[in-house]
């Protein structure tokens, strides 16, 4: 197959709000567009909220939420040549990305990785080898070879996986819970029965292993560092809606979670944080159940005005939620119940342990 042949369909996945909020994504989908039709989807939760705030909507698709390897799957029936564009911080940490990509898509067709944090260009997968020069070429990128994917290790009834150009003092997460800071450039997370048994290379943090389920470590959603390293002006919304939605500890779900909810309660700081300023974004005010304990895995969140954020004492978010939950929303995910009335059961299923009320 020729590089770019006459007319091509080119499939894009684009990852991370970084490569949005830079302005390079946009750039990049113009250069594509040379050379044949162009379908763009977006792959990652901030990433959906960049696209919002930079008015991309029509331009880069944000739903469903899929992985980004399985959006390369779904658009590769579909495209004679497929690329992922990224910013990662590093260049190891973006090659690294693309192999892992690469491989759980597991794609005939050529694959590339664009990687404007790395400046760099990588054939993936396919017959990529020519379309990579071209690319590198035209971009003044660097194109180099990707580094095989290990990925994760079993040993018995233990499953290990390899974090690697991480930088000492980052947060780990999995899932979105963290669960260290880390301490060296590689991590090694030794999971267990579903369950994290060790973490080398970082400093534990127990409540956040407490307060993580079960997992299959293969298939987590592992990260060092903060989930949006770039700034944007934000892009607020209104919207009507009916009845609440309840998000406990997985700020992820505040897309697909909370369609059609009139306020959403949040359980833990950083879910707060992080589900507020998605949730901002859609015209959904949230109702904030904290206790101070934040790791900032975003910074420069926004709530929407409306907001309340309920500050309990240290401990105390993840009883009170789990008895929001029982109570209040009967053990479902929602329950139909205006804001204030809302406000006032939980205040009340709070009692002695409340510190403060905030509203925004």
């Amino acid at each position: 197959m020729r590089p770019w042949k006459q007319a091509a369909k080119i499939g894009v996945v684009v990852h991370g709000p970084e490569v949005v909020d830079s302005g390079s994504a946009t750039k990049l989908i113009n250069y594509l567009k040379r050379f044949g039709t162009v379908s763009t989807v977006l792959g990652g939760t901030m990433g959906r909220v960049a696209v919002i705030d930079a008015g991309l909507e029509d331009v880069i698709a944000i739903s469903p939420w899929r992985r980004p390897s399985l959006s390369i799957r779904d658009l590769e029936p579909s495209s004679d040549v497929l690329f992922l564009l990224t910013q990662a911080k590093s260049r190891e940490t973006g090659l690294a990305f693309g192999s892992m990509v690469a491989a759980a898509a597991a794609v005939a067709k050529p694959l590339l990785l664009i990687d404007c944090g790395g400046k760099l260009v990588a054939g993936l997968a396919g017959k990529a080898d020519e379309m990579a020069e071209k690319v590198a070429a035209d971009l003044g990128l660097e194109n180099l070879e990707p580094p095989p994917y290990a990925g994760a290790v079993r040993h018995g009834d233990e499953t290990l996986r390899t974090l690697t150009g991480v930088m000492p003092g980052e947060l780990i997460s999995v899932n979105g819970t963290v669960v260290a800071k880390a301490l060296e450039s590689s991590v090694e997370i030794i999971a267990k029965d579903g369950k994290i048994a060790s973490i080398k290379g970082a400093e534990l943090k127990p409540h956040g292993l407490e307060k993580l389920p079960k997992i299959d470590l293969e298939k987590a959603i592992v990260r060092s560092g903060k989930i949006r390293r770039t700034l944007a002006q934000p892009m607020l919304r209104e919207r009507r809606g009916d009845g609440a939605a309840l998000i406990d500890h997985c700020a992820e779900d505040a897309f697909e979670g909370t369609q059609g909810a009139s306020v959403v309660v949040t359980v833990g700081d950083d879910t707060t944080a992080i589900a507020g300023d998605i949730l901002a974004r859609l015209g959904v005010p949230v109702i904030g159940l904290v206790d101070g304990d934040i790791d900032r895995l975003a910074e420069k969140t926004v709530m929407l005005p409306g907001s309340v954020v309920i500050r309990v004492e240290p401990g105390y978010d993840d009883l009170v939620g789990k008895r929001v939950k029982d109570e209040i929303f009967q053990g479902k995910s929602r329950a139909p119940f205006r804001a204030e009335e809302l406000i006032e059961k939980i205040i009340e299923a709070a009692g002695d342990h409340i510190v403060q009320v905030e509203r925004h």
